[in-house]
């Protein structure tokens, strides 16, 4: 089934998000503080090697400036930040719903492994890679939830949403994400992932959501340049 990859994925960080938030309880704030900023490590060591791949410096450049004007026009950070707080009104008492749903969201659904493993699912009905992401994923959500509650959970919706998109439209959109397609989309989401790790270590305040439309737009420069 083409979704196969897409559906595990989901499953993995909704399943490691319940191992996490049962394993919080068991720690410390002294030790939550630490975990936070592990994760801020581990997250930016996740981006460094996209941040290799970059070949077109223009497109990038123009990608992020474009797309966050797009993004706050549209108030993207905004919209997903009154969701996020409507969950946490109907979850009383769940934890930090906003901050886990956003910085899951931009963890687990940006980056190549993304991007190429929904193609091979669509494609080639081939889910190693997504689930190779899956597991990556669960353990990832798991130390995520421990620290930021369900909301992390809520980001497997965005999970199965991308990559389920993204193989159901593989047969359409595989033409136009050539190699440096791919390159520049790694290339402008591993820096959304920096910004991530900064506003995880409580160094910046990002709306590192009103640059998400930024990871479209190579496909539109790279026709060009």
């Amino acid at each position: 089934m083409i979704l196969t990859g897409a559906i595990v994925n989901f499953a993995t960080v909704v399943g490691g998000t319940a191992v996490g938030l049962v394993a919080g309880k068991l720690l410390g704030e002294k030790l939550r503080t630490s975990i936070m900023a592990a994760l801020a490590l581990i997250t930016l060591g996740i981006a460094v090697p996209g941040l290799l791949e970059n070949q077109k410096p223009l497109v990038p450049i123009l990608s992020l400036v474009l797309g966050t004007i797009i993004g706050e026009l549209l108030d993207i950070d905004g919209r997903v930040n009154r969701l996020g707080d409507l969950i946490q009104r109907k979850c009383k008492g769940a934890g930090k719903i906003t901050e886990g749903f956003v910085t899951g969201s931009l963890v687990f659904a940006v980056g190549a492994m993304t991007i190429m493993g929904a193609l091979d699912s669509g494609l080639k009905n081939d889910h190693t890679m997504l689930l190779a992401k899956s597991l990556m994923d669960g353990v990832s959500a798991i130390i995520f939830a421990s620290s930021m509650g369900v909301g992390v959970a809520f980001a497997g919706i965005t999970v199965l949403v991308v990559e389920g998109g993204i193989a159901l439209l593989a047969s359409a959109v595989a033409p136009v994400l050539t190699a440096a397609v791919v390159s520049e989309i790694t290339y402008v989401g591993s820096l959304l992932l920096v910004g991530i790790s900064l506003n995880l270590l409580g160094l910046t305040k990002l709306r590192l959501l009103n640059m998400v439309p930024a990871m479209f737009l190579p496909l539109l420069f790279c026709q060009f340049m």
